[in-house]
């Protein structure tokens, strides 16, 4: 009863967080006349008034939040907020079901960027505004922000940012951890201001620049246009796009001492050049295949390429061109870039970097080990020694993550969707990227699947935002015993 009054109150200041996105759409609302505006502030009496009545539940001054807290908040949490996140579509009739509103708002928090909507371009512009924010807060976190700005709720925000932090990571740029996640947030909203100021210059509107800007610094890919980064016919924008999708992939702690201008510790990190030699390697690989398939090579085609790949790798999600009309070597080597993920400690969903360094490291050492038994042999990862508690954690990681796969690819091809397809959704939902191959491709959505596959993938996303463990944990008999 005590895990359940602590993290409603907690839960309901995230509702109250939620509700200021809700204000700032019905502010969009206000200056576009679009006429939504009574059925957003309804939603944010609800969501507000419910985030009040869940802080009453609070049974003591001052919360002290173990592990054990820190995970029911991180999991329940997003649940619940995915759920009032929808509650803006379906008030105001911008999406007509309730299983197409919960998919699009758990694409929007998971910054997956897979949509159901067949033309957005018809959307009100404060609910465009509002699918972009929840990927702005959902990138970084919702929970990492709380902890950030609300430090007189008394919440030991040491357990519940660990629990929410997206990836494998125990770089701090501070020691206090309110103070660390205050900094992450201000690089965050200053890249998101920088881009913005940037597309606006090369030819966006002011509203297409700040929502593009929220969805690339959160690797989300939610666009305003139905053909993506595609409608500008302008380079410019997706060379520009490009650094700053690759930007989000990066560990936001690099970004930190990037400002400071220690670019040595920068390079130090083999993460970061595995990072990047991985990019441009794929960048590469893709081009090659291209050639192949099509015979002749221009800047078009590597522009696409180039923007193409970083925004797979990164799980941004943006498109520019039909990467599965590139050849089927070039579809099978977009469908495994779904399982890469950015860099640990990024907006960027996936695997991620540093998990695969490590298996490829052990992967590689075994055979070592093999012509060696007697020897300790040991991996390192900047010069540091990994414990065997993190190789185990990596192994299991990456097990528990292709079962789910398995799994989820099969429930998704029992509801009707052909396997090539499921295995494509799977993929893409998991891994938080967006677009995947088969029917969910770039030049499609996910409004066909049937009703089903998107609860299936909609707990997909989720579980793989909060990187499987955090979520998966509530479900073992281990986390309900008291000892």
């Amino acid at each position: 009863m005590v895990l359940f009054k602590d993290a409603g109150h907690i839960i309901g200041s995230l509702l109250i967080l939620l509700g200021v996105g809700m204000l700032l759409s019905l502010g969009v609302s206000f200056y576009y006349a679009d006429g939504k505006h009574m059925a957003i502030l309804s939603t944010w009496l609800l969501t507000t008034l419910v985030g009040f009545a869940l802080r009453l539940l609070k049974h003591r001054s001052k919360i002290k939040i173990n592990k054990r807290t820190g995970y029911f908040i991180a999991g329940i949490g997003w649940l619940v907020i995915t759920f009032f996140s929808a509650l803006p579509y379906i008030m105001t009739d911008s999406i007509l079901t309730l299983t197409d509103a919960i998919f699009e708002a758990s694409s929007g928090f998971t910054t997956t960027g897979a949509s159901i909507l067949k033309d957005i371009e018809v959307i009100s512009p404060s609910i465009l505004f509002w699918r972009s924010y929840t990927q702005w807060i959902g990138g970084m976190g919702i929970i990492v922000l709380s902890v950030a700005i609300l430090p007189l709720l008394g919440i030991g925000g040491v357990e519940l940012f660990v629990a929410e932090a997206p990836g494998p990571t125990s770089d701090k740029i501070h020691p206090r951890i309110q103070e660390t996640a205050k900094r992450l947030w201000l690089i965050y909203l200053g890249l998101t201001c920088i881009l913005a100021g940037l597309l606006y210059l090369l030819g966006m509107t002011g509203f297409d620049a700040i929502n593009h800007s929220m969805t690339t610094l959160s690797s989300g890919g939610f666009s305003t246009k139905n053909a993506s980064i595609a409608y500008w016919d302008n380079p410019w924008i997706q060379y520009t796009i490009i650094p700053f999708m690759f930007m989000a992939g990066t560990n936001f702690t690099l970004l930190y001492f990037l400002i400071k201008g220690r670019l040595r510790y920068i390079w130090s990190s083999q993460e970061f050049r595995a990072y990047t030699a991985g990019t441009f390697l794929s960048v590469l690989l893709v081009a090659v295949l291209l050639v192949i398939h099509q015979g002749s090579f221009s800047e078009v085609a590597f522009r696409e390429v180039f923007f193409q790949v970083v925004s797979i790798i990164t799980t941004t999600g943006f498109v520019t061109a039909d990467y599965t009309s590139w050849g089927l070597a070039n579809t099978f080597v977009f469908f495994l870039l779904l399982f890469a993920g950015g860099s640990a400690g990024s907006t960027a969903g996936g695997v991620k970097i540093i998990r695969h360094l490590v298996f490829l490291k052990n992967t590689f050492l075994e055979f070592k080990r093999i012509l060696h038994p007697r020897a300790m042999i040991r991996i390192k990862i900047d010069n540091n020694l990994v414990a065997p508690r993190v190789l185990t954690h990596v192994m299991v990681f990456i097990l528990i993550y292709l079962a789910v796969f398995g799994v989820g690819t099969l429930l998704v091809t029992a509801s009707g969707l052909d396997m090539v397809s499921s295995a494509g959704a799977v993929a893409t939902c998991l891994g938080n990227t967006g677009p995947g191959i088969g029917d969910v491709g770039p030049l499609y959505n996910f409004s066909g699947l049937p009703g089903m596959a998107k609860w299936v993938l909609s707990f997909l996303m989720i579980i793989g935002r909060l990187e499987l463990f955090t979520f998966l944990v509530l479900f073992t008999p281990f986390y309900w015993r008291n000892n």
